[in-house]
């Protein structure tokens, strides 16, 4: 089951496989209500590095939009850069953002896509 969190209103296909789940506007409200939600082994999909923290704090993963799935291993770095990045932004040392997101990196977020729904069926075959 997909559930997109948002707090505003989606379009989106009509399937029994996706839920829309609207929360109220204010400061990671959304993001509050994923990590209520989130169980061990599910996967959420968010560029958010302290979502992605706390959604790995709860034995689950993380996948950003350009293929870089967060786990235990790597959330703790990911997270320390994140914030050096925003110190160093709000000072006015570093600016600018992200670069343009490019057919490489949706070829890599569909390969970790895969790789984890394919895992996730073989353990619920099982």
């Amino acid at each position: 089951m997909l559930t997109l969190v948002a707090n505003q209103s989606l379009s989106t296909p009509r399937s029994e496989f996706i839920a829309l789940m609207l929360v109220p506007s204010g400061m990671n409200v959304a993001d509050q209500k994923i990590v209520e939600l989130v169980q061990p082994g599910d996967l959420v999909i968010t560029a958010d590095i302290p979502l992605a923290a706390d959604v790995v704090a709860k034995n689950a993963l993380a996948l950003d939009p350009r293929g870089e799935l967060y786990s235990d291993s790597n959330i703790g770095q990911r997270l320390a850069a994140r914030n050096l990045l925003d110190q160093l932004r709000s000072v006015g040392t570093v600016g600018g953002g992200p670069s343009n997101f490019t057919p490489k990196d949706l070829q890599a977020f569909a390969n970790q896509l895969d790789r984890w729904l394919t895992a996730t069926a073989k353990r619920k075959s099982k």
